[in-house]
């Protein structure tokens, strides 16, 4: 047990220096890890959104105390978040684990391709209301409930593409994922339960430790190489996950 908490201890470390540098990708880096390892696709997802409670909760309230969060905007992506990602659990939590694993896998490498998208092509700011945030929302938390991440990615993003002030897209996406996160993990927890204690303590841990490094690399480093380093990790180890997966439909 001690072994498992502190390996995913080093896990939860990684992915939350990965988030707290370019405001995504806990998630998706987190679930890739846990999947190359063996871990089912829904037991990732679970475990990775019990942990999430905790460092989403931290992040969302430090956004707020900084002035980077627009509450009406919260409330817009929050409550369609919370359904889509009960939506999301619930359907994973009835899918045979190797069955979607190979989708899961798609679906990752899909974020990997989406965060290269964004670091080599940023757009430029332009103060304009967001549109559609509701389905932009029920969509973001249905996506990261299957596939074990990917709420920042999808929703901080598009927010951001669509001219929205990148500090209010970022703090504002970050505190609803709090409320999109506990919702997931409570009907995770009603469907096929939390087993796997050491692994969530372990993400939790890493996550706390890693907060204040974090915040500290992202006054220090670039986004764009740090961003195109955990594209290319995240993207390398689904086709990892993707090719174990079709090795015995492929004859491997």
């Amino acid at each position: 047990m001690l072994d498992q908490i502190l390996l995913f201890a080093a896990v939860g470390f990684a992915a939350q220096m990965v988030d707290g540098a370019i405001g995504m990708a806990y998630g998706v880096t987190a679930s890739s890890v846990m999947m190359s390892l063996g871990i089912p696709p829904a037991t990732a997802s679970a475990s990775v959104h019990a942990a999430e409670m905790f460092t989403t909760g931290a992040s969302g309230l430090a956004h707020w105390r900084m002035g980077n969060v627009r509450m009406k905007l919260v409330l817009r992506l929050a409550v369609p978040g919370m359904v889509g990602g009960a939506l999301g659990a619930y359907v994973l939590a009835d899918l045979v684990g190797e069955a979607i694993r190979p989708f899961a896998s798609l679906y990752l490498m899909g974020m990997g391709a989406l965060i290269l998208w964004k670091a080599l092509h940023p757009p430029p700011p332009r103060e304009e209301p967001p549109r559609h945030v509701g389905l932009l929302g029920l969509g973001g938390g249905f996506l990261d409930a299957v596939g074990g991440g990917g709420w920042g990615p999808l929703v901080a993003s598009t927010l951001i593409g669509g001219g929205t002030v990148p500090r209010y897209a970022i703090g504002s996406t970050n505190m609803a994922e709090f409320f999109v996160t506990t919702t997931v993990s409570a009907t995770f927890l009603a469907t096929i339960g939390l087993e796997l204690w050491p692994v969530i303590t372990g993400l939790i841990l890493g996550g706390v430790l890693a907060a204040p490094f974090a915040a500290y690399v992202t006054q220090r480093l670039p986004d764009r190489p740090l961003m195109i380093l955990v594209a290319i990790v995240i993207v390398l180890l689904s086709l990892r996950n993707l090719l174990q997966s079709l090795g015995p439909l492929l004859g491997g």
